[in-house]
């Protein structure tokens, strides 16, 4: 598989290309990222053949969205699929900061807020930090932090935006499987067209496999797959340093442990076993990697196209590090 390859983005009439771009990092996720540096990371990117970018407003308040646009509205805009967020305003002295953002804008923060009118001030706002006139696909970001009114108002403006024609496709934007078949379920009409689906299918953690993903397949529900390299634990293991992870429990430092030998015995880096795993459920359309320089992009675009034997997938059944029933790629 190819990172240019470009699939049916589920039943929304959009095409994307097998391998997206996340654009946390270049919002300053744990570390600054120089404006030129940001810009240079989408044109390798483009150079790849990528035509998937997600960003957020909460990327380090703005920041992401700002250095998505410079690098793109050059672009020609109908040759990419943009993608992002709702479900917290840039405003000054929002109070829901997080600490995670390395050089955020000063004496703005996010705002927790799922209400329609937000929702709708947010699409503008976006629109403005990115200088293009249309995003093509809008995840309600954590919907579980207040599901009743992402549920009942967020969907609610969102869904009238598909309708208008001002959007492509809605979706949802989900660290919990459980969290995302719930709102699926629920949602009046036709419901969300996609589930960006953070670090839970993924080679440490299947728990979306339970329901999440049969109910995407069954309803048509495109599945962006994020999260795969477990927020580097496959490429630190040895002390549990990773971001995202100040204190890893033993047993999941043995499980990566475990995993690494295997893919070792069969001569594959973890890390594209990581990446393509996710590819064998037929819900999922594209993984959704982050990248802070042009050479971490270019090295997810080459673990994608590395050869993996199926025996792999099996030795990781037998050895119990995956669910017999887990679907996964076929050889390539």
């Amino acid at each position: 598989m190819r990172a240019d390859d470009v699939v049916e983005l589920g039943r929304t009439g959009l095409r994307v290309s097998r391998l997206g771009l996340g654009l946390a990092s270049l919002g300053g996720l744990f570390a600054p990222v120089r404006d030129e540096e940001a810009v240079a990371t989408v044109d390798r990117a483009w150079e790849l053949g990528i035509r998937l970018f997600d960003t957020a407003p909460v990327y380090g308040y703005g920041r992401s969205e700002t250095r998505s646009g410079a690098a793109l509205r050059e672009r020609p805009r109908d040759e990419f699929v943009l993608c992002t967020k709702v479900g917290r305003l840039i405003e000054p002295g929002g109070p829901d900061t997080q600490d995670i953002w390395a050089d955020p804008p000063p004496g703005v923060g996010p705002r927790l807020d799922f209400g329609y009118r937000a929702v709708r001030r947010s699409v503008d706002d976006s629109l403005e930090r990115l200088g293009l006139d249309r995003v093509d696909v809008l995840h309600i970001h954590d919907p579980d932090l207040d599901y009743p009114v992402a549920l009942g108002e967020a969907y609610r403006a969102l869904a009238d935006l598909r309708d208008a024609g001002v959007i492509r496709a809605v979706s949802l934007g989900v660290n919990h499987a459980d969290v995302a078949a719930r709102f699926l379920r629920e949602a009046p009409g036709p419901g969300p067209d996609c589930v960006l689906l953070a670090g839970r299918y993924t080679l440490l953690d299947q728990s979306g496999l339970a329901d999440l993903l049969p109910l995407c397949a069954r309803q048509g529900v495109a599945v962006l797959a994020a999260g795969v390299f477990q927020a580097g634990l496959f490429a630190e293991p040895r002390t549990g340093a990773a971001y995202g992870y100040p204190d890893v429990p033993a047993a999941l430092l043995d499980r990566v442990r475990a995993v690494r030998e295997v893919c070792a015995a069969h001569g594959v880096p973890p890390l594209a076993a990581a990446i393509q795993f996710a590819f064998g459920h037929p819900a999922v359309a594209a993984v959704v990697v982050g990248a802070r320089t042009p050479e971490e992009i270019a090295g997810s675009a080459g673990l994608l196209a590395h050869p993996v034997p199926p025996r792999l997938w099996g030795s990781l059944k037998a050895a119990g590090l995956l669910p017999d029933g887990a679907p996964t790629p076929a050889g390539r």
